[in-house]
């Protein structure tokens, strides 16, 4: 399929994934868990979908590949890298799981773009077997030029079926006025932003009272960028729905061979080691013990 489909720069490998191309670039897929606090049990119920550029075989860290897409051909690759990521669902993650998709609102903005996109995902998604409502389609924290597009563009993804997650709450653009106009699924909070708020009693207090409000107007939350014990404990404490970070596992790239790696989730983790992929971020950097996509993994 060719044309303006997303499906169009998109490689099936030898093991059944996919890849994408982008000028120099050969793009994949990685998948991290977000898990769900289940009694004395975290269940990985949930996956984000991230890239991973190379260039010459090499691994590129994914902000020098974005900063490298000039600002026309930025829906081309919002586009790709989603289709990506869907495809590599269908083949890879279990067929009840949910999977977390950024989108870049500031792409959006006119009304004819946001429905091809829609309707090219819609294609991507049968074409994979995957159901709408299994797919999260989060909303970053980048500057949309005219915020009733912005509304009207998440209405629309509401309308095919899809949830709605608020990416990055507690930044500058990521604030509860956005909560209140766009009426989210779910709030991912800002990994920095919480850090900062647990690590004093009044702040612990705030947060938790936010995770309160927002889970008495049913909407679920994320605390992202967990990397210590001490944060996980504290995340469960403030009543959190779930939490993504590398004290629990780290993303790794989509194959229908690979077992995703979960650590053992003791008082205190294993020493922070380099990730195997260079720049992709603060916290890729725990060591792991096997695991495979969608198992428990019981609390010590």
């Amino acid at each position: 399929m060719s044309g303006s489909s997303g499906f169009a720069p998109i490689i099936r490998q030898d093991d059944g994934t996919f890849a994408g191309v982008w000028g120099p670039f050969a793009l994949k897929t990685a998948f991290q868990p977000i898990f769900t606090f289940q009694e004395d049990r975290l269940f990985a119920g949930a996956f984000e979908g991230l890239i991973r550029p190379l260039r010459d075989g090499e691994p590129v860290p994914p902000t020098t590949f974005f900063n490298s897409v000039p600002a026309s051909e930025r829906l081309h690759v919002e586009t790709l890298t989603r289709t990506l990521h869907l495809q590599n669902a269908g083949v890879c993650l279990d067929p009840e799981a949910s999977i977390f998709i950024n989108f870049d609102p500031s792409v959006f903005d006119e009304k004819s773009v946001a429905d091809a996109a829609l309707s090219d995902m819609r294609l991507v998604l049968q074409a994979a077997a995957i159901d709408p409502r299994r797919v999260v389609c989060e909303v970053t924290e980048q500057k949309s030029a005219s915020e009733a597009a912005l509304y009207r563009f998440v209405q629309a993804l509401k309308l095919h079926g899809f949830r709605i997650a608020i990416d990055d709450y507690g930044s500058a653009d990521s604030d509860i006025h956005r909560v209140r106009g766009l009426k989210p699924d779910i709030v991912k909070f800002d990994a920095q932003w919480i850090t900062r708020l647990m690590e004093t009693g009044p702040g612990f207090a705030l947060l938790s009272t936010m995770v309160s409000a927002f889970t008495e107007q049913g909407i679920k939350t994320v605390f992202e960028g967990i990397e210590e014990s001490w944060q996980l404990e504290l995340a469960e404490k403030s009543g959190a729905s779930m939490v993504q970070g590398y004290v629990l596992a780290r993303p790794q790239i989509a194959s229908t061979r690979l077992a995703l790696d979960y650590p053992a989730l003791g008082k205190s983790p294993g020493a922070a080691t380099s990730s195997e992929y260079p720049g992709t971020g603060p916290h890729e950097h725990k060591g792991p013990a096997r695991g495979v996509f969608g198992r428990r993994v019981k609390l010590p």
